[in-house]
């Protein structure tokens, strides 16, 4: 394999600052050279004249001063994460060592890499496509379960082998289309236009399956956002309290002590929430107070849950037109009904005049009752909602714009066989729908797009 760099990079791969150990990491044709320089193998070997994949205990020099005590790990051309050759030097964590092993390697002809260079040389190389190195990005960042898992499987290809294949029947297709364009004059059609209309309606499914299932993704990589709503003074603040087991908000005995919304992340069975305390909702003539309201209903819109919670020892008048309220704001957001403080109150005539809700839960958000319960229900809610359980999952923003821009472009090749175009047209707006969907996989890419995708991933990555 012959890379595409003339130069070499180093870097901290490891969390800056003092620690126990602290990996650094080189790439490029003439890495071996330049760690030889200052890495003597305690075994006298070379890195150039050891086997790939080998670890070798030895000290860093400058000179013949001893520097520290390091463990290189050394990786051959095309068997490397960049596909070049590259080695990884695990010294112990001091600020001063990292500073000076970095220092001896640029004074010997390593240059410090850029942010993302590392994946960025991986992807040029051909080593994974443009949206698996994305998700080397999103695997660094996943705070939980379900976000490490949709990362991990669109690193290993699963994404790209699904576009990968929607791209090469329409590569074929395309290739019959333009070659009846070779035969014009005796107006030879080699391209069955009802095998279009069929592979149209089989490609377009699957484009709207991804595209939608954005939804999901961005409530994995961002936390699924669950309001927490009601009125004034019945708990919302102490359930977040609790949830969190932090004083996170304000509780205080006086109503509409919450003006405005409040918001932390919890991980639950490996799942993220986005918990948000809102302001309680009541008819008052506090100007401050009214725009927390109007801030709630804002948030209500945005949630992907609502609790909506009812303090079970104060008169029910009311809640059943404030629910009214809330989901003629948010008709397809669910609701899941907080009877609180279940622990000092009677919950069947609560109930009973509940009956009508699907979801309800009683609870004690001050004594920390039921809320095991309220977890069960939220990951079901989830599951039912996201179905978290499908493996392709589209996470990222520019993968979904150009998901809308490919089926855009294939609703313009149907409106095309329905107008009886020319071949020539047809192939043109196919063409574009693979621009799009080559352009998610980097088969299709400019260095602008490039430079703002790998600028976002951190140093040594």
């Amino acid at each position: 394999m012959t890379t595409l760099f003339n130069d070499s990079i180093c870097a901290l791969s490891s969390p800056p600052g003092l620690g126990a150990i602290a990996l650094i990491r080189l790439s490029g044709k003439d890495t071996f050279k330049i760690v030889d320089q200052v890495f003597r193998a305690a075994s006298k070997k070379k890195l150039q004249d050891s086997a790939s994949h080998k670890a070798l205990f030895g000290g860093i020099y400058e000179g013949e001063e001893l520097i520290d005590e390091v463990l290189c790990t050394l990786f051959h051309e095309g068997k490397s994460f960049t596909g070049e050759e590259s080695a990884e030097i695990t010294c112990h964590g001091s600020p001063y060592v990292q500073q000076k092993l970095l220092s001896l390697l640029i004074e010997k002809g390593a240059r410090l890499a850029r942010a993302g260079e590392f994946t960025q040389r991986a992807f040029i190389n051909g080593r994974m496509d443009l949206s698996q190195a994305e998700a080397v990005a999103d695997l660094i960042a996943s705070e939980n379960e379900a976000a490490h898992r949709v990362a991990l499987n669109q690193m290993r290809g699963g994404f790209s082998k699904k576009l990968e294949a929607l791209r090469q029947e329409l590569i074929d297709f395309a290739a019959l289309v333009e070659l009846e364009l070779d035969f014009t004059e005796e107006d030879v059609e080699f391209a069955d236009r009802v095998k279009l209309y069929q592979l149209l309606d089989k490609i377009e499914v699957e484009i709207d399956v991804l595209t939608h299932s954005f939804a999901t993704g961005n409530a994995i990589r961002n936390g699924i956002p669950v309001a927490i709503v009601g009125e004034p003074n019945v708990g919302k603040s102490t359930l977040l309290n609790s949830l969190l087991k932090e004083e996170k908000a304000l509780v205080s005995d006086i109503a509409g002590t919450t003006r405005d919304s409040i918001e932390d992340i919890l991980i639950i069975n490996g799942l993220k929430f986005r918990f948000i305390d809102t302001a309680g909702i009541r008819e008052t003539q506090d100007a401050i107070e009214t725009m927390g309201i109007h801030r709630t209903f804002q948030k209500i819109k945005e949630s992907s849950i609502i609790l909506y919670m009812v303090d079970i020892s104060r008169s029910l008048d009311g809640h059943t037109a404030a629910l009214v309220r809330i989901r003629k704001e948010a008709p397809n957001v669910p609701i899941l009904l907080l009877l609180n403080k279940a622990d000092i109150g009677n919950v069947e005539p609560v109930l009973a005049y509940f009956k009508n809700e699907k979801h309800t839960i009683a609870i004690s958000a001050k004594e920390h009752h039921g809320l095991d319960i309220l977890s069960d229900t939220l990951i079901e809610m989830s599951n039912a909602q996201y179905a978290l359980k499908e493996e392709i999952v589209v996470t990222n923003v520019r993968h979904q714009a150009e998901l809308n821009s490919a089926r855009l472009d294939l609703g313009s090749v149907r409106r095309g066989l329905e107008d009886q175009i020319s071949g020539e047209f047809l192939a043109m707006d196919i063409r574009k729908a693979l621009g799009h969907l080559g352009s998610i996989t980097g088969q299709v890419s400019n260095e602008e797009i490039l430079g703002s995708i790998f600028g976002r991933f951190c140093i040594g990555k």
